[in-house]
């Protein structure tokens, strides 16, 4: 009869996700470092496997290794987690906001979140009357330089991380009005700094128009942006300062003095 030990894992991915967060687990529950012994007593791995998975997560900064043969969190972690906190803070903060803007004009309205080289939609206001065809789901993506908020976090960058955004994504295009050179994203991301709002001119989706203005934290970071989404012909200017007073009350909330409603 074959040994269970000698056995290969159906899943052997999913075993090793599996003891990976065992030996998180342990880690979590002590301030000080923990030692390879201790690790491998608590979580029943042979130590050997237990150094090989712990050495993976210190190269990813998930996990420390303050001196040989001891182990603790890692800042990964927090970094990770406080992005996950302002996520959570900023979707909880703005839905109160964003449900009365929405009454006021009577369109979807956004909120989304940079990841990597998209934007994602994390919460929105609209009702069946705002003669949209397509909302927004909650969870969906589009590239930066096609959204009114994507166009925020690129103008928040330098010219060097732009460049950069576009050699990596090639500046693809959905419709005729998609900005995909270089030089005319530049121009519009300086119009959106020169006036602190961005718009999306059919550039997503023909039929579509947005508006967005940026929501900060309380390090004055852009951390979300806000956005009106409309047939193309309706698009009204003037939701211009309801829309810019919503996202700095959002702003103020979280935090930020330099926002005022």
């Amino acid at each position: 009869m074959t040994k269970r030990s000698d056995t290969l894992p159906s899943h052997p991915s999913v075993q090793v996700i599996e003891r990976m967060f065992n030996l998180l687990e342990v880690l979590a529950s002590r301030e000080e470092a923990v030692s390879l012994k201790e690790i491998s007593e608590k979580t029943g791995l042979h130590p050997s496997t237990a150094h090989r998975i712990l050495n993976d997560l210190t190269i990813g900064r998930f996990v420390d290794r303050p001196e040989a043969g001891a182990y603790r969190l890692g800042m990964r972690l927090l970094e990770l987690g406080n992005l996950v906190k302002a996520r959570l803070s900023v979707r909880d903060t703005a839905l109160g906001p964003m449900r009365e803007l929405h009454k006021l004009i009577q369109q979807p309205v956004n909120l989304s979140v940079r990841q990597g080289d998209e934007i994602v939609y994390v919460e929105r206001a609209y009702s069946e009357r705002s003669g949209m065809q397509v909302v927004r789901a909650i969870g969906g993506r589009a590239p930066l330089h096609l959204t009114s908020v994507g166009k925020l976090f690129l103008a928040a960058d330098d010219p060097q991380r732009v460049r950069a955004y576009a050699t990596r994504t090639g500046l693809q295009g959905n419709t005729r009005n998609s900005l995909t050179q270089v030089a005319a994203l530049e121009r519009e991301l300086s119009l959106c700094r020169q006036l602190g709002v961005a718009r999306d001119n059919e550039e997503l989706e023909l039929g579509v128009r947005c508006m967005a203005a940026g929501i900060y934290d309380d390090q004055n970071k852009l951390v979300a942006g806000l956005s009106i989404s409309a047939p193309a012909d309706r698009l009204d200017d003037g939701w211009l300062p309801k829309l810019k007073a919503t996202a700095a009350s959002i702003s103020a909330a979280l935090g930020n003095l330099n926002q005022r409603p």
